[in-house]
């Protein structure tokens, strides 16, 4: 039988011009509708969605530095009403209730790291569903380019409300938002992806380098942001469960340690662990962006044909967490080292859309410091392809994420799959 030639099989919309090209802008790229409200169809009965703002601010006062976070966090929401429902409530777990809100999540990391919820019914929440995107609950809202909001939570409130996963204290901001380069991961976000639901969670940094400028308050003490010190960052994720490993990193305050120069149009950002599609898991497979002023470097897995390898490990201590990444394709290489100390850290909470709060120690930090190694392929004088350093460089305020599913829920996991074998051994017999 003759085979038919390339030239003549019609291929389903799959760009395939250049396909070893890794110098591409595409990944800087914003797209608005990946940073809507995905929470409809069967997500919205048991999905996520959330946005996040991180940045560093300076006291009004003292110009003491410190690094803040912001998230709005939907879940469940065609199974809500006029109250928040809470996943974490002993009688809600015994009766199988799924969680269902909205969460105003804010907080701060370094020595009074701490994470602080405000909860609000969907009946008490309002989202335009088309473009542009805008969500608003009471004195908290958010948009592309605004946020603003109140967060209070008392000691006493916080000691008798453990479902709400947090600690006390007190936020009040004013922000203005600006995106300046996007980390969009291309097909694997893409809209047939999301309607059909592929992966168990998408991720679409819409400003991997954001400006923020306003005021913030936190607990009484004013700090101003300025949008050329605040090294902001903006993603989003959404989708039916979480990851585990869960890793990610980021930061644009870099410096080359071969210039000295400070690298202002620079940025990276890394994120996965185990992606998910169905009951199909990916082992140790991240996304990649290096934005190095103005040049794409990307390591993404997701597109096949740029041949991306991975090596990453963190190591947890009793004091420190420690990142070690390295990838490359077949024209360029990344290699990143990152500590973070834990005293500056916090463990983040989440619950998941079916009610289970399956990570007990994501470690999630703003103030993490590091290297990284950017290189290219170039024909040497021994006429052989070689890496050529692009820069080597510092890095420092870099938000970072590492936490695996808590043991007890492994156990669990372990136990069903091998009840599950049994089952099937003795079907099959």
């Amino acid at each position: 039988m003759e085979l038919p030639k390339l030239s003549e099989i019609e291929l389903p919309n799959i760009p395939i011009k250049n396909p070893l090209n890794t110098v591409d802008t595409s990944f800087n790229k914003q797209d608005d509708y990946r940073d809507k409200f995905m929470l409809h169809g069967a997500l919205a009965k048991e999905g996520y969605d959330w946005w996040w703002h991180s940045f560093t601010a300076h006291h009004a006062d003292t110009g003491e530095e410190k690094a803040f976070f912001i998230e709005f966090f939907a879940i469940n929401p065609e199974l809500g009403g006029g109250a928040p429902v809470f996943g974490q409530l002993e009688e809600n777990r015994k009766n199988g209730i799924k969680p269902s809100y909205l969460m105003v999540k804010v907080g701060t990391w370094g020595a009074d790291a701490r994470q602080v919820h405000r909860f609000f019914g969907w009946n008490d929440v309002t989202i335009k569903e088309e473009l542009p995107f805008l969500l608003s609950a009471d004195e908290c809202f958010l948009s592309e380019t605004r946020t603003l909001g109140k967060v209070k939570v008392t000691e006493d409130e916080a000691a008798a409300h453990p479902e709400y996963m947090c600690e006390a204290g007190e936020m009040v901001w004013d922000l203005h938002i600006d995106k300046q380069i996007a980390f969009n991961v291309g097909y694997g976000a893409s809209k047939a992806i999301r309607e059909m639901e592929a992966f168990e969670m998408f991720w679409h940094a819409q400003g991997m380098k954001t400006a923020y400028s306003g005021d913030l308050y936190w607990n009484g003490q004013h700090y101003v942001v300025d949008k050329n010190t605040c090294y902001g960052y903006a993603d989003k994720n959404w989708g039916k469960d979480f990851t585990s490993p869960w890793v990610w990193l980021s930061s644009n305050n870099i410096t080359s340690k071969i210039t000295g120069k400070k690298l202002e149009n620079t940025v990276f950002d890394i994120g996965g662990g185990r992606p998910k599609v169905g009951p199909f898991a990916f082992e140790k497979k991240l996304l990649s962006a290096v934005w190095y002023e103005g040049t794409p470097y990307e390591f993404n897995f997701s597109k096949f044909w740029t041949m991306t390898k991975t090596k990453f490990r963190c190591r947890e201590s009793k004091k420190r967490l420690a990142w070690q990444i390295e990838q490359e394709t077949p024209l360029h290489k990344m290699s990143i080292q990152v500590l973070c100390n834990k005293e500056d850290m916090l463990r983040i909470n989440y619950e998941a859309p079916d009610g289970v709060k399956r990570h007990e120690n994501l470690w999630n930090g703003g103030n993490g410091i590091g290297e990284m190694k950017l290189y290219k392929k170039k024909m040497s004088l021994k006429n052989k392809w070689e890496w050529e350093l692009v820069d080597d460089m510092e890095i420092a305020n870099i938000g970072c994420e590492y936490g695996e599913y808590s043991k007890k829920y492994q156990d669990e996991q372990n136990r069903i799959a091998k009840e599950s074998q049994k089952k099937n051994k003795k079907e099959a017999k």
